[in-house]
């Protein structure tokens, strides 16, 4: 029955990395696995119980006959809610997140960037657009910075050629900036939420790379702009009556949100408490402060609900439940012990050459077809926290399977949901983002993966 779980949930990861051809729904195709891979894991559950749990099945009988219904209810109440609660965390996290976001752009908080950036420099506004992708991709995650800044593009730039350009820079943006923090990417969320990284020290080592994977296509796709760009005349949108900020105080809300994410890992650290608590913190705060500003709209019932992309939105419901599905396709193979064995095994086989070379490499190749948080968890799972070096908390292997996928999935852009934003809302198409852009990006990726490899052979 292991192998039967093991190959049922491979053939969902293979499904998954063709959706861009077949459109089928990934998410229901994560969720729908993941269901089979339990209920086929209960189905046998004597047997997997007693081989990995059986001194905890014991106590929880507490002296009771063993039956079916007694390890159908052990597994619902001691196993599975385990994997539950994990996955639930990083889902709750980006919900709170997200809606942190969604405030902050109802009132306005972003409407000034076009402002800030606006030049005529070709090569100054990519630079203007990639560094402020990069930098708010760090505090959010990737698919509304991606979709933000997208739709930013197409109201200033009215030359689709330009547009084309542009648009990869900002997925790349978006995806390295996301990896370079904990809480910008939910690879890095997933290792801070099982306690593989810290984020002080995911970010300093994850610094260069990054930096270097992000740079380096970015000054190889400035060269193919012209010298000027002509831009749209672009104006602050008409909000009705659904807002009346002033400058100072949609200013203010900016800084109290993105303040309050950076201050999530301290809150974490004093605390203890899962990041997603603080999430909720930082969100019932600022949501205060939203109704103290809007007071008067609210009290009147004169605050009007804008008009928010319903492909943005959709795509916000479909990671949660993606990432859902994942954790706990991911659990039902630790539980059965595959996952375990097969990273022993190429452990054992390969040494420090798997953990530090074959597995990022691996990971990279993998993501570029398969979505990167799925090949990230699929990573993750093969060794537990501990043991060697390269495996303990802010051990090699944790930082390189996250860079990895990262990069990964940015290559050919079909690996991340910021990549797929940008095909579906027709900014460029599939075929000039291989042929033009891919290149480039592995270029990067790979001398960011040496830099990495570097830091972790001698520092």
């Amino acid at each position: 029955m292991t192998i039967v779980i093991a190959i049922f949930i491979l053939l969902a990861f293979i499904l998954i990395a063709a959706t861009p051809k077949t459109s089928v729904n990934k998410a229901a195709l994560a969720v729908f696995a993941s269901t089979v891979g339990w209920v086929l894991y209960i189905c046998f559950g004597s047997d997997f119980v007693m081989a990995q749990h059986p001194t905890d099945y014991m106590s929880f009988l507490r002296g009771a006959t063993a039956n079916s219904v007694a390890v159908k209810e052990y597994i619902a109440s001691n196993i599975f809610i385990k994997y539950v609660g994990k996955a639930s965390e990083i889902v709750l996290f980006l919900m709170s997140t997200m809606t942190i976001i969604e405030i902050l752009d109802t009132n306005g908080c972003f409407d000034f960037f076009p402002h800030w950036i606006k030049t005529r420099n070709s090569k100054r506004l990519l630079w203007s657009v990639a560094v402020l992708t990069f930098l708010l991709s760090a505090n959010m995650d990737n698919l509304t910075v991606t979709t933000m800044m997208l739709v930013m593009m197409h109201k200033m730039l009215p030359n689709r050629r330009q547009r084309t350009i542009f648009g990869p820079v900002i997925v790349l943006s978006a995806n390295i900036g996301g990896a370079l923090t904990v809480i910008g990417d939910p690879n890095g969320l997933l290792l801070w939420n099982m306690g593989a990284v810290t984020p002080s020290h995911f970010s300093a080592w994850m610094a260069l790379p990054c930096l270097v994977a992000w740079a380096v296509p970015t000054f190889l796709m400035s060269l193919k702009l012209p010298e000027r760009v002509e831009l749209e005349r672009f104006s602050l949108p008409y909000r009705g009556d659904d807002t009346r900020l002033t400058v100072w105080q949609r200013v203010a809300m900016f800084f109290f949100g993105i303040g309050g994410l950076w201050f999530i890992p301290t809150f974490r650290d004093i605390t203890k408490l899962s990041p997603f608590v603080g999430a909720l913190c930082v969100l019932a705060l600022l949501s205060i402060v939203n109704e103290t500003f809007n007071h008067k709209l609210i009290v009147n019932s004169r605050m009007t609900q804008r008009n928010s992309s319903r492909t943005m939105h959709n795509g916000m419901l479909q990671m949660m439940l993606f990432i859902m599905g994942v954790m706990l396709m991911m659990g039902v193979l630790v539980e059965t012990g595959a996952s375990l064995w097969l990273g022993k095994l190429c452990l054992d086989t390969l040494g420090d050459t798997w953990s530090l070379f074959l597995a990022p490499l691996m990971a990279a190749v993998v993501s570029l077809a398969l979505d990167s948080f799925a090949t990230a968890a699929a990573f993750l799972s093969l060794h537990p926290i501990g043991g060697t070096a390269e495996f303990m908390t802010n051990g090699e292997y944790w930082i390189l399977i996250a860079y990895a996928t990262a990069v990964g999935g940015t290559i050919f852009g079909i690996g991340s949901l910021s990549g797929l934003a940008l095909f579906s809302m027709n900014t460029t198409t599939v075929g000039w983002y291989f042929k033009h852009f891919a290149p480039k990006m592995l270029l990067g990726a790979l001398l960011g993966l040496l830099v990495l490899i570097a830091e972790a052979l001698y520092f």
